[in-house]
């Protein structure tokens, strides 16, 4: 455990919610160690508590235990994936079950990913943060993005900072989406340049730096949040706070 968390960061993803629904007792205070850092972890015991829980705190993403006392995790599958306030919620199921037939079954009845046990706690959290991103993603297709306090919403063409609308360039708008749907993650220069402004090569570059600025500046009207780092001699960050 010393091990892992001299390695580990917090990714900037404390904001993100992370239910785990496990029996084990030992297991349950590991999650609660390795995730303090990382996410906002809340930890129960079986499916019918964490059940209980969704109307009034909805997660992120479920990491579901299959075996579990009383309501087993494929049937809690089933009942947040019938249900249209959680159906859209990414689940990884975590189960000492890991033939193939088992990891068929989760898959098909909804789940986004399937880890068995024994597992590396930085696998769990590599797949947690690959699954959060992709509901980043999802929420763009759908037509709006939410990034802490930024919301873009594309049959808008609109940004708000705050529930405050925002005033950009299509430069502006384009290099923003870029940051918010690679949330977490850098961006280096010549990706922004490839696909904001469609150069081949890096030339000049400094346009770039001057719409970062520019960015920061619009959404520091409405925020004291800094919200886009820059990572010297590679690109930028944008990360949720």
């Amino acid at each position: 455990l010393d091990l892992y968390k001299s390695r580990r960061g917090s990714g900037g993803l404390m904001d993100y919610k992370v239910f785990v629904v496990e029996d084990d007792e030992s297991l349950r205070g590991l999650y609660e160690i390795a995730f303090q850092d990382t996410f906002d972890c809340r930890c129960f015991e079986n499916a019918e508590s964490m059940l209980d829980e969704l109307p009034s705190d909805r997660p992120d993403l479920i990491i579901l235990d299959l075996m579990l006392p009383g309501m087993d995790g494929l049937k809690a599958l089933n009942i947040l994936k019938a249900d249209a306030q959680s159906k859209n919620i990414p689940v990884i199921i975590v189960s000492a079950k890991g033939d193939e037939s088992v990891k068929v079954r989760g898959l098909d009845a909804g789940a986004d990913d399937y880890i068995s046990k024994p597992f590396s706690m930085l696998e769990l959290i590599a797949r947690v943060k690959a699954n959060l991103r992709k509901t980043v993603v999802k929420k763009l297709d759908e037509g709006v993005i939410e990034c802490g306090e930024i919301r873009i919403n594309n049959a808008e063409h609109a940004v708000y900072v705050n529930e405050n609308v925002i005033n950009l360039t299509l430069k502006e708008y384009n290099l923003l989406q870029l940051l918010i749907t690679n949330a977490d993650c850098i961006v280096t220069r010549e990706r922004i340049l490839s696909e904001v402004w469609g150069y081949e090569f890096v030339g000049e570059t400094r346009t770039l730096d001057m719409h970062i600025k520019s960015l920061r500046a619009k959404i520091a009207q409405f925020s004291d949040t800094q919200f886009i780092s820059t990572i010297r001699g590679v690109g930028y960050k944008l990360v949720r706070r």
